[in-house]
């Protein structure tokens, strides 16, 4: 058996390649590598006993050509290829050519294949955006809110959509949440992204080791088993378990530990930002770990492995806390990704988007006994809050979808109703399958064609943010019920911005689009409001 891979090299990938290699039943990976990618040589060195079992094909996943000596023969074909945050930020027509014209490009090759190959398309909970204390608690067919400036997710969206609405006959979207991999501390530590952290952002992880374990133990009862009603052609949250439900905090508090110190010794209040970051507890987390049994490791484990497997971490505790503040944190602040570069430089777009503005993050408590954390029992306003309460699953308060889009029994007039909740209308006036297209209007009167899976489901909703680098969800909860849930937790009702981008960045876009031949790439410069 053939399974080929994308995203092979990367955190999620290595762990994956491991376990694979594990059942019997595979006799080759064939792998999908960027030319000069130098982790490949870590790969191999790391399964070598393996090397006859490991099959390298050089090329780029937006190459047809590519991806056709990928996928030919393949029973399976795991899609792990992404450019993730930071890079995403500071190359986002990188992220653009992989996220979204890649998965374009892979999928078209399958569709075409008369013996189509079972597609597990790795997305990620970036899509569900920025939750707090109001709603922690979310699951598949919340509303896809992604974050403002978050080109990772808003590609992710795009790539999610197409596997969705395309004319595979078996794929399964499986959406990544935070997760823990032992370069972590590394490549967090190269960027101003660790300051995109809310400290009270509801967190649940998985690590890079049962993520893979994962992916393995789906092929190896899809080999024994008929899973055709339970998993094919669905979406599912790859969950972490309660005891990896935590916050940015808590990461933070957590990874500082093995240096002596917390995440108070070397961070302030205002380092990092409010809102318009993206996590949350999942409420049908169970479901995976129910069918696939995969999760092992907790975060306390995690940090544990981590602490053991870096000795040289323990120097920390020798240097002064003063020393590692200025020199490892407040060095991060020259990097455009922090929220102190965007004071310093008066970008006010970024200081809307993440703080509400200026005004507001110049009012910040500058000490931690004013800001209000969860894990001391206090909200976002420093009132007095049951945090145990919060990590209730049994108390969690979910957004109203408007009917119950779990139901194996869906009438039209369900979904008839799903879009008047959402400010539209559906259409069409028959309805036979979840997985027919049909015709929906949304809340500014654009009709668009999208299967009652990929809608009700799923939770995807045309919008500007499918076509263009925008973000207009000040106006569209406005009049969208269903958004307007979750948006106004963390935005005012009279905010009424267009995030987007101006023109600086269009040569790059013309040189993609020229390069892929892709006609479907928007243009994508510096944010504005």
């Amino acid at each position: 058996m053939i399974i080929a891979l994308t995203g092979a090299t990367g955190n999620m990938g290595q762990a994956t390649v491991e376990q694979l290699l594990k059942i019997p039943e595979v006799d080759t990976l064939r792998l999908l590598v960027l030319p000069g990618d130098k982790r490949l040589k870590e790969l191999l060195k790391k399964n070598k006993q393996n090397k006859n079992r490991l099959e390298i094909v050089s090329g780029n996943i937006v190459d047809k050509v590519a991806c056709k000596r990928l996928v030919q023969g393949a029973e399976y074909v795991i899609n792990m290829a992404a450019v993730i945050p930071p890079h995403s930020d500071q190359h986002p027509d990188k992220a653009i050519e992989c996220n979204q014209v890649g998965v374009d490009t892979l999928v078209g090759v399958i569709e075409r294949m008369k013996k189509q190959p079972k597609l597990i398309h790795i997305s990620t909970m970036a899509l569900y955006g920025n939750r707090n204390s109001l709603h922690p608690w979310g699951r598949v067919g919340d509303p896809l809110l992604v974050s403002a400036f978050d080109i990772y997710a808003i590609t992710k969206l795009r790539g999610e959509f197409r596997v969705l609405e395309s004319d595979v006959e078996n794929f399964v979207v499986l959406r990544q949440t935070a997760m823990l991999h032992g370069r972590m501390l590394a490549d967090n530590m190269s960027d101003g992204l660790m300051f995109h952290t809310c400290f009270n952002a509801p967190l649940e992880w998985v690590t890079a080791h049962d993520s893979g374990v994962l992916i393995a133990n789906i092929i190896r009862k899809d080999l024994k088993e008929d899973l055709s009603k339970i998993f094919w052609k669905r979406v599912f949250n790859i969950a972490g378990g309660l005891e990896n439900c935590v916050t940015g905090y808590d990461t933070l508090n957590d990874g500082f530990k093995l240096i002596g110190g917390s995440a108070k010794d070397f961070f302030e209040p205002n380092f990092n930002a409010t809102r318009n970051f993206h996590g949350m507890w999942f409420f049908d987390g169970n479901k995976l770990e129910d069918m696939f049994h995969y999760q092992s490791q907790t975060t306390a484990d995690f940090w544990k492995e981590l602490d053991k497997a870096n000795p040289y971490f323990k120097l920390g505790k020798l240097v002064p806390k003063k020393l590692i503040k200025q020199f490892a944190i407040k060095r991060l602040f020259k990097s455009p990704n922090a929220a102190k570069y965007w004071a310093k430089h008066q970008d006010e777009a970024k200081l809307f988007a993440y703080f509400g503005g200026k005004d507001k993050y110049a009012q910040l408590p500058k000490e931690w006994k004013d800001f209000g954390l969860f894990v001391e029992n206090k909200d976002e306003e420093a009132r007095p809050m049951d945090y145990a309460k919060l990590k209730d699953k049994s108390c969690a308060k979910l957004v109203d979808l408007g009917i119950d889009v779990d139901s194996e029994k869906l009438s039209i007039k369900d979904l008839q109703k799903y879009a008047q909740m959402h400010g539209g209308r559906l259409l069409s006036s028959k309805f036979a399958s979840m997985y027919e297209k049909l015709q929906w209007q949304n809340s500014d009167g654009q009709n668009f064609e999208a299967r009652p899976f990929s809608v009700v489901k799923a939770g995807h909703w045309m919008n500007a943010g499918y076509t263009e680098n925008v973000w207009d969800f000040d106006r569209l909860a406005k009049k969208d019920k269903i958004y307007a849930q979750v948006w106004y937790d963390t935005h005012a009702q009279n905010e009424d911005k267009l995030y987007s981008y101006d023109k600086n960045f269009v040569a790059k876009m013309e040189n993609l689009k020229l390069k892929t031949g892709n006609e479907t790439i928007k243009k994508m410069p510096k944010p504005k409001i």
